[in-house]
């Protein structure tokens, strides 16, 4: 028998809105903001959205993860244990954190997840959580899948959640200070300023400039849609979306492709099984390049290669279309297979590299008439739509619906009827009802199937393959009895409020009591890199062997402090990276970037670990 594994779409919700969509476009889970202390300060909920969100989610076994996954200050403890018991209340299955301090309060018995912040990257940091009792941890994105079926390898029983699409962060999650030193922005306490998306220029110890402004910290976004198979084979359990801030057709599309992608799979690899109930259907064919997006890549999960970084613009390209043939009076001429509509947005490079763009007032053919002033671009430029008009209304509108199977039994009884209805899930529900029998005149199977059928907008619907009759319905008849319409569909009607009852009451909850541990911590001392902020972290290391432990880069000045570590390099990018091309720079070095308010940051090229290294020592 084949031994099966759950995998979990997790997706993203900025808001009650966003999670409501993403469990109706295939979730299995969904992770919001909690009302403080999240990774992204502007995307908070007050508590009654999120009570909000658990029932409708739990309705199809979804689960709610809620971040609280910021560094805490001594005085925000008391408050973040009340919320999270308030969270505990309202139904939450995790929470995803950062601060080990957490780990110290006086706790319900709720699970918590490692939150990418930690610095997730090897088999003895997944070890570490394993043994303190985290339930789930989110590795750092940089992973290759070698790298993630080692720590699987390591740690069997720990589910991992990997990223597979949206915005990536230049450096490892967790270890980015850059906003904080530049603006007092703390990207570890949800307020981080975007520092990787602005213009540099790179110059070098002798003041040349190699490039001019451009957004040499900018990498594209993430799309593993193609590799979803070899990330399972690799070990991850739990397949993660970024998008906090995005809107409600970006949820919409991307859960939708990514339900649909997964589903493909698990038809073909029956190891593989989805981790809640319910099947989706569609009003829209879902496409990721419709969505945000800065063009596409692997990052590092098959190696390091060349197609990551988005130097030009840190905007959405959008989806490729063509290239411009010429520009004609008040319209221009395009050479593609894709059409655009009225409404369009388009985005080119000018010949500055520049990212420009136009909106479409009218299509006619290959001919566009822009709205506005025509724009000025150089032939053989290519295209790209940015904003699709149509797909964006279908999206606006009602796009998907998520309905779980059920049969139905109608049986006669010696005092009158029974009728019973069964889900996906096995859950039963059988209602018996004195009524007086009475023989028709003509055969009456199918307007009882036909009444038992009507589920309209009910969250279930007739499943075939759960019931031994073709059409779902078993009718347990020893006559052929007269039953009005009205009455049918009046039993129909407590049958089905009986049985989302029932799932309510038969979801399963893991409830996780925490426990203190001692084991020893993987390193011999704590520096800034640790990111505490509060006693209670401090207490928690102690207690897992460590003596050393420096305060947290908000809380104490660190003269040329690395403000990032990044697995994108610049010298690799200029192909002068001495381990993998075996290049040569002609420029000298070091090498610093340089922002357009004359501030330099000198980078240091760590070649054992494969590191870029951003420092502090403006000059």
């Amino acid at each position: 028998m084949i031994k099966q594994r759950k995998i979990e779409l997790l997706a993203p919700a900025k808001n009650l809105e966003c999670g409501i969509e993403a469990v109706n476009h295939g979730a299995d889970a969904v992770y919001i903001g909690a009302p403080k202390f999240g990774a992204r300060a502007a995307a908070g909920n007050s508590l009654e959205d999120i009570t909000a969100l658990v029932v409708h989610a739990h309705l199809y076994n979804v689960r709610i993860y809620v971040t609280v996954n910021t560094v805490l200050k001594e005085e925000e403890l008391a408050e973040t244990e009340k919320m999270i018991w308030a969270l505990y209340r309202a139904g939450v299955d995790a929470l995803i954190v950062q601060d080990m301090g957490i780990t110290r309060l006086s706790l319900p018995p709720i699970p918590l997840h490692a939150s990418t912040q930690m610095d997730n990257r090897t088999p003895e940091k997944v070890r570490f959580l394993a043994d303190a009792g985290f339930r789930q941890v989110v590795l750092a994105r940089e992973l290759s899948l070698q790298e993630i079926r080692g720590i699987h390898e390591a740690c069997p029983e720990m589910p991992l959640e990997v990223f597979v699409h949206g915005a990536l962060c230049v450096s490892y999650s967790g270890q980015c200070y850059v906003s904080q030193a530049c603006f007092g922005r703390s990207a570890n306490r949800g307020e981080c300023a975007q520092f990787c998306r602005l213009p540099f220029s790179l110059v070098d110890a002798d003041g040349k400039t190699i490039v001019r402004d451009k957004h040499l910290l900018s990498l594209k976004d993430l799309n593993q849609s193609e590799i979803l198979e070899e990330l399972l084979d690799a070990g991850a359990t739990s397949l993660k979306i970024e998008g906090r801030l995005k809107d409600v057709s970006y949820v919409k599309n991307v859960t939708a492709a990514y339900r649909q992608k997964l589903d493909a799979i698990f038809a073909r690899r029956k190891e593989y099984v989805r981790a809640s109930s319910g099947t989706c259907s569609f009003d829209f064919k879902p496409q990721l390049d419709k969505s945000f997006s800065r063009g596409f890549t692997h990052y590092f999960l098959q190696g390091r290669g060349p197609e990551i970084t988005s130097f030009d613009t840190p905007k959405s390209l959008g989806e490729e279309m063509g290239t411009m043939k010429e520009q004609r009076g008040n319209y221009l001429t395009v050479a593609g297979v894709k059409p655009f509509h009225n409404g369009d947005g388009v985005c080119f490079l000018d010949e500055q590299g520049r990212l420009q763009g136009f909106r479409i007032n009218r299509v006619d053919g290959n001919k566009l008439y822009p709205a506005g002033e025509m724009p000025r671009i150089k032939p053989r430029t290519r295209l790209y739509r940015n904003f699709d008009q149509e797909f964006e209304r279908l999206l606006a509108r009602k796009s998907s619906e998520r309905k779980i199977g059920v049969c139905w039994e109608l049986a006669d009884t010696s005092f009158g009827f029974s009728l019973t209805i069964t889900d996906e899930d096995d859950n039963r529900v059988t209602l018996s009802f004195p009524y007086a029998k009475e023989l028709a005149r003509t055969p009456q199977a199918d307007n009882l199937r036909n009444q038992l059928a009507k589920l309209g907008n009910t969250p279930f619907e007739i499943a075939t393959a759960l019931s031994e009759d073709a059409s779902g319905i078993v009718l347990c008849l020893s006559q052929n009895w007269f039953l009005p319409a009205s009455v049918v569909a009046d039993w129909r009607r407590q049958a089905i409020d009986k049985l989302v009852a029932a799932r309510r009451i038969t979801y399963h909850r893991e409830l996780v009591a925490w426990k203190q541990t001692g084991h020893a911590f993987p390193a011999k001392t704590l520096t800034y890199l640790g990111n505490v902020t509060n006693s209670a972290a401090r207490s928690f290391y102690q207690q897992h062997g460590l003596s050393s432990i420096a305060p947290a880069y908000e809380e104490q000045a660190v003269p040329n402090a690395v403000l990032m570590f990044c697995k994108h390099c610049l010298r690799f990018s200029m192909g002068w990276c001495p381990t993998h091309q075996k290049g040569h720079s002609p420029y000298r070095e070091p090498y610093y970037l340089v922002g357009t308010d004359g501030k330099r940051f000198r980078l240091s090229f760590d070649c054992k670990n494969c590191q870029m290294k951003v420092i502090d020592n403006e000059e």
